[in-house]
């Protein structure tokens, strides 16, 4: 699948070179990633457009007139048949509320389901900054899994969430 238009947005499913800066821009924008964070958006982009299909990463981007307003980045979790991580999900902060995130997830879902997937788990921090997170997370169908406390620092733990598609 190539690209489509829905109210003014375009969803693109291949990446372009200048999507990595982009991607770059917009998760700095988002006010949430550390700067090692927003490095590894970059990476995993980079690394889409240097492997492709081989690299383990897919992305869907949004896009209004010439502004990224959103992405995700997904990939089948090494080692299993059907589980997918969901690695990056990012709306720009002047877009959200909107439904943007629910609709670029839900045809992110679309795609795993395709490829023959059966859960998405994805994981956030458990830091107050992230309660948006958690609860859009639970608002399109996740459910809590796990929480790691501590994970990635002292407070700060990591929230496994899960879906399991039908």
């Amino acid at each position: 699948m190539g690209k489509r238009m829905e109210d003014g947005i375009e969803y693109r499913w291949a990446l372009r070179r200048e999507d990595a800066e982009r991607i770059g821009r917009l998760v700095v924008a988002t006010g949430f990633f550390s700067p090692e964070e927003q490095q590894i958006a970059i990476e995993l982009a980079e690394e889409r457009f240097a492997k492709g299909i081989a690299s383990g990463y897919e992305f869907i981007t949004a896009e209004q007139g010439s502004n990224l307003v959103a992405y995700v980045c997904y990939g089948l979790i090494a080692g299993t048949s059907s589980s997918y991580d969901l690695y990056w999900i990012a709306v720009h902060p002047e877009m959200q509320g909107r439904g943007l995130g629910q609709r670029i997830m839900e045809l992110a879902e679309t795609e795993i389901a395709k490829l023959g997937g059966t859960r998405v788990y994805v994981d956030t921090s458990s830091r107050q900054q992230y309660a948006p997170t958690r609860s859009f997370y639970q608002r399109v169908g996740y459910r809590q899994d796990a929480l790691l406390e501590d994970f990635y620092a002292p407070g700060d733990g990591k929230v496994i969430y899960v879906k399991v598609l039908s």
